[in-house]
């Protein structure tokens, strides 16, 4: 049997379809697989890592004021889209997944187009433009959120899953996730992250507060500032005055690869509001300080934090209300009280999904035995 896999642009997009793509490697030994993504797009570089062919098309997102750029964008689509129906009558998939991004766009219709059954998965509470357009066309939409059903039709078609979280995410233990980044066992641990490319407006926040936090000795914390935030959020650190070869409580690095090992350890976390981060921490049962990205599109982030902040498993503070004040009285109190803390790590065990991606594969099966 043959799989195309499509969705590109952000790792939110990407690890989703790739956490489907590698349990149906080991389910069926014998399938084949083809991701379909932009040559520019973060997907390049990590799908071929995972042993999953992959083929490019040229699309790039549509401005959404009229300008040269949108009428450069559109023609770059009607190429990507005959880009696409030549992909997919050459892999003659039996099933077509989207997870989202402008890459799905012109691969779905391709795949309509062809008389190919196609599914595409929508991660915010808040669906993206291309996933909206391409609900027509598809034959089922899984939906992360519940509240994402309310901007689809029509509604027989919409099934809730969850978001597949990656694997390894289940298979670290608290001890273990200390151990491997050297953190103390019996103090309280906060993570920092604001992905890979990092959070500037959570960054200067963070390390405004370290003067006050490092008097907390029962506090110890481990900051991902992202690849482009690292020098200046240090430069930042030490002007504070505070000599990080010196301390024990704050371990600054620019990015963590194993992150099992960060979500694992903590007690509670700071970090933007992205769908994929949000089900890995829910996974895990992780209370969290959440910073919607404001800039996301339509705001999705802000939609997203709220369905947990509504479920008693974050608090939020938006990017514009972000400062040293906000968020230093904010890790305080969910440091120095563990009953909140452990309120909302409950909440969000409850409201994680761990079998997302047992029930997305259910859903697949049918349309991969015929």
């Amino acid at each position: 049997m043959n799989v195309l896999l499509t969705g590109g642009g952000t790792g939110g997009h990407i690890y989703p379809a790739l956490a489907i793509a590698n349990h149906l490697k080991e389910k069926y030994p014998d399938i084949k697989l083809l991701y379909v993504g932009t040559a520019k797009g973060l997907e390049s570089t990590i799908v071929p890592k995972n042993d999953i062919s992959f083929a490019t098309i040229s699309v790039e997102g549509l401005p959404r004021k009229l300008s040269p750029q949108l009428i450069k964008a559109g023609l770059k689509a009607i190429a990507g889209g005959v880009e696409a129906i030549k992909v997919v009558r050459k892999f003659d998939p039996d099933l077509v997944i989207g997870t989202g991004g402008y890459v799905c766009g012109p691969v779905i219709l391709a795949a309509k187009l062809l008389h190919k059954p196609a599914i595409i998965h929508e991660q915010n509470a808040f669906p993206g433009v291309t996933n909206r357009l391409l609900a027509g066309f598809a034959d089922q939409v899984m939906v992360n959120f519940i509240a994402a059903k309310d901007y689809f039709k029509p509604k027989n078609k919409i099934v809730e899953t969850g978001l597949p979280v990656r694997q390894e995410v289940f298979n670290i233990s608290k001890a273990e996730g200390l151990a491997y980044l050297g953190l103390a066992k019996d103090k309280v641990t906060l993570l920092v992250s604001g992905g890979s490319l990092g959070a500037r407006s959570i960054n200067q926040a963070m390390a405004q507060c370290y003067p006050d936090l490092v008097k907390h000795k029962e506090l110890q914390i481990i900051h991902l500032t992202g690849k482009n935030g690292y020098q200046e959020t240090l430069g930042i650190i030490k002007k504070l005055g505070i000599d990080l070869n010196k301390q024990k409580q704050i371990i600054l690095k620019p990015y963590l690869h194993e992150m099992e090992y960060a979500l694992n350890a903590a007690d509670f976390c700071i970090g933007r509001a992205g769908a994929t981060f949000l089900a890995e921490l829910t996974a895990c049962g992780l209370a969290s300080i959440l910073v919607p990205y404001p800039f996301a599109s339509e705001n999705h982030q802000q939609y997203n934090a709220q369905a947990l902040v509504d479920a008693g498993a974050a608090m939020m503070i938006l990017d514009q209300e972000l400062s040293k004040e906000t968020l230093l009285t904010t890790i305080i109190q969910l440091t120095e009280n563990v009953e909140i803390r452990q309120k909302m790590a409950q909440q969000a065990k409850e409201i994680g999904d761990k079998e997302a991606l047992h029930k997305i594969i259910a859903l697949l099966e049918p349309y991969l035995q015929k």
